[in-house]
């Protein structure tokens, strides 16, 4: 699988003033993600259906993250 190379990244609007930060980007089927402080550090690459499984999991509070 080739890697996907994301050009469209952003802060997260939910990441905190105090360093914990990470950006969000995505193509037509994948949604990247990565530290802002160590942008060269790798990405997490899910699916968007993954993704969007993850965010309603957050929302539902079913990661014990709230």
């Amino acid at each position: 699988m080739t890697e996907p190379t994301f050009t469209n990244w952003r802060k997260s609007t939910k990441s905190s003033g105090g360093g914990n930060c990470v950006e969000v980007a995505h193509d037509r089927v994948t949604v990247g993600v990565r530290d802002t402080k160590d942008r060269s550090g790798g990405t997490l690459v899910f699916s968007a259906a993954g993704w969007r499984a993850f965010l309603d999991g957050l929302r539902e509070g079913e990661l014990g993250l709230r």
